[in-house]
Parts: C-alpha cells; structure tokens; sequence
C-alpha cells in the first residue's frame, strides 16, 4: 500500500467514525417514560475522609 491509499483509508476511517458520533440517533430503547426509584437512601458516613 502506497502512503496516499492509506491516507485515505485513515480518512475514511475519521470520517465514519465522525458520522456514527453526529448520525441520527439509532437506539432502540423502549419509551417507557421515567421509572420512580424505589429502593432506600443510603444513609450511610457521609464524612470520606
């Protein structure tokens, strides 16, 4: 492989990378809505020395 060939592919590389960050979002989570916490404070030391 020449450099330019792999000037391109390091490119191409970046620039995917780069449109999977900025891409429409594609999670497929369900849409329950927000979940009430139901477990109990810690109440424990809050001095962390």
């Amino acid at each position: 492989m020449n450099l330019s060939d792999r000037i391109s592919e390091a490119v191409k590389y970046v620039l995917a990378a780069s449109a999977r960050i900025f891409g429409p979002n594609d999670d497929q989570y369900p849409k329950v809505g927000v979940q009430p916490f139901e477990g109990e404070p810690y109440k424990g030391n809050h001095d962390m020395n």
